[in-house]
């Protein structure tokens, strides 16, 4: 079970939403290069980074700095999204050292696309999904679609994806704890990796995690509990390496 820290990227800062929404913005640094230095020097193996302004304009805006934290960090994999809706903004990211770019809203408003990069750039393509009571959200969380969450991850299974982060949105940046039942089910519902965001906020939590690792969920995205200090990476990835390995 792998602890991915979050560094979800604003206005070129590193901040917090609550439940994704734009107006409840926590700023935790205006440098999130040094921040992605500590969860690399705490052990973390993987970022998350999420640049939000691009999720909401479109197309890639903190380009720059997510080139940086690649390059400065090269040991750490790192994974992101917000904004990346064609096949340049993909080998962008690629050519500056991402290793897996996250696709959004793309993937639920042209059911192609995603088939289609996937063929370009097998191995490096995730897809986000992100769902509140069954149905997934688009353009930023800012809008609901028709589609429900098992169908849409079955079909991009089909399309040959590398992994599914999935985000209660109304969990995340709230601190009460991961949707145990949805995220199993989404899981046991697919193949391949599925990683848990939202709500990760305690050790207690990630034991729950561990317990349900061998149903397919790889591993989980934590942000404000480690921003919050009620999570200690180190310490956590300790646990879940050691509940896994049994």
């Amino acid at each position: 079970m792998l602890l991915i820290p979050a560094i979800d990227i604003k206005d070129g800062q590193c901040v917090r939403l609550r439940q994704g929404r734009m107006d409840d913005v926590t700023v935790f640094s205006d440098d999130p290069v040094a921040v992605a230095g500590q969860w690399f020097e705490a052990g973390a193996r993987r970022l998350h980074l999420v640049d939000l302004d691009g999720a909401i304009r479109g197309e890639p805006v903190n380009t720059a700095i997510i080139r940086e934290i690649a390059h400065s960090f090269p040991d750490m994999d790192v994974q992101v999204g917000g904004g990346i809706r064609d096949e340049d903004a993909v080998q962008a990211y690629l050519d500056a050292d991402v290793t897996w770019v996250i696709i959004g809203t793309r993937a639920v408003s042209s059911p192609h696309f995603v088939n289609d990069v996937c063929v370009e750039f097998p191995g490096r393509i995730i897809v986000g999904l992100d769902a509140r009571d069954g149905k997934v959200a688009i353009d930023g969380w800012s809008k609901m679609s028709n589609h429900s969450v098992d169908d849409m991850a079955r079909r991009l299974e089909d399309d040959g994806v590398s992994a599914i982060v999935f985000t209660d949105i109304s969990r995340d940046g709230m601190m009460q704890g991961f949707n145990v039942d949805s995220t199993v089910a989404l899981a046991r519902n697919v193949s391949v990796p599925v990683i848990a965001s939202g709500g990760v906020s305690s050790i207690e939590d990630v034991k729950r995690l561990c317990e349900v690792a061998e149903e397919g969920i790889d591993g989980a995205i934590v942000g404000r509990a480690l921003y919050e200090k009620t999570l200690d990476l180190a310490e956590a990835q300790r646990l879940a390496d050691e509940l896994t390995a049994r």
